[in-house]
């Protein structure tokens, strides 16, 4: 992605965010944060023609419109991706939000117009059964949006689930319900890079030996695992909820076939600062191999991992998110001594606080 607009949802009024390979979004709370990563969940449902059911479970029309429909009528959005971008534009009609613009936009052809517009004025976007050229590669970057969520560890989690070793193998599921499964399948196809995984799990979890497969007659399995003192088998919810959150995070991040985006909300929740470090490390390898990473987080030890390029601050403004990248120039004087950590912990950092 080169850069998205988005106007008219939630708290964002208004903005234009370019797009680097790697893009934290820090704020306080309620800032606008998971209101801007939602977005791409958002345009994820739109895309599979799921939009109504998505915005119905979500609370209504009136919680995705800025402000609700006294203020504003629509929500309109333009993504571009290298030559090409996709842009819509909705309404709130009667049950529904309705397409009244729908764009294929393509840079490099003066012979068709720009963009086309296939709106049909229906309550579903037409993007995925487009049959035009011009929509196959928008087509490969809407449906590879998935916001990646492991923040419940509870006793019956996602990651307590069956999966199936045929059925649910082809990529990670954003809660990480097909972990289990998505893992065996590495271990059975890529065993170097299973390993790499394991290895990097035992770097936080020293006592961690393997994971356990047993798939049952019907081909499915739970996530299970042994320890390096006993020949037991132990399930989930003997492991801390750090240590599942970072075993889910270890396989997003290694697995053989990176998306070409991660979206992830607070990854950090409940790691050690020693995990954190790793985490890092694995985000900034991903974004090495042409994977673009955006994130929002709460964590100063996380932050300190990374560039000032890569820190996009959030704020609330008479109850409009403002986003703002930070430019490493504004703060040379100050990033021999400190790091983007330190210096948001200080406030040294203007943008992306409590205010």
């Amino acid at each position: 992605m080169d850069y998205i607009e988005i106007k008219g949802y939630k708290s964002i009024k208004n903005c234009r965010v370019e797009f680097a390979p790697i893009n934290i979004l820090i704020g306080a709370n309620g800032a606008g944060k998971s209101n801007f990563l939602s977005f791409f969940e958002f345009l994820n449902r739109l895309y599979h023609q799921k939009l109504t059911e998505y915005v119905a479970l979500s609370g209504g029309e009136e919680k995705m419109l800025h402000k609700g429909s006294k203020v504003t009528d629509r929500i309109y959005s333009k993504i571009k991706f290298g030559l090409n971008a996709y842009s819509f534009e909705i309404k709130k009609g009667e049950n529904s939000f309705i397409f009244t613009s729908e764009g294929l936009w393509y840079d490099n052809n003066p012979y068709e117009d720009n963009p086309i517009n296939i709106a049909d004025y229906n309550n579903e976007a037409r993007i995925k059964s487009y049959p035009k050229p011009r929509a196959n590669y928008i087509r490969r970057y809407l449906n590879s949006f998935t916001k990646y969520h492991f923040h419940d560890t509870g006793k019956n989690s996602p990651f307590s689930q069956l999966s199936h070793i045929e059925n649910d193998v082809y990529f990670l599921y954003e809660k990480g319900e097909n972990l289990a499964a998505f893992l065996f399948n590495i271990q059975q196809k890529q065993r170097l890079v299973y390993n790499r995984i394991v290895k990097t799990i035992q770097s936080i979890a020293p006592f961690f030996s393997d994971f356990f497969f047993q798939p049952n007659s019907e081909g499915y399995l739970r996530l299970q695992w042994q320890d390096k003192y006993s020949s037991n088998v132990y399930g989930v919810s003997d492991l801390s909820d750090g240590t599942i959150r970072f075993i889910a995070l270890t396989t997003l991040f290694l697995q053989p076939e990176l998306p070409m985006t991660v979206i992830i909300d607070e990854p950090e929740l409940g790691l050690h600062p020693f995990a954190i470090s790793k985490l890092a490390g694995m985000i900034q390898s991903a974004a090495s191999k042409s994977v673009q990473v955006v994130m929002a987080t709460q964590s100063a030890d996380l932050v300190s991992h990374f560039e000032a390029q890569d820190i996009i601050t959030v704020d609330q403004k008479n109850g409009e998110s403002i986003f703002m990248r930070l430019k490493e120039e504004d703060l040379s004087n100050w990033l021999d001594e400190y790091s983007i950590g330190d210096l948001w912990q200080r406030n040294i950092i203007k943008g992306g606080q409590p205010s």
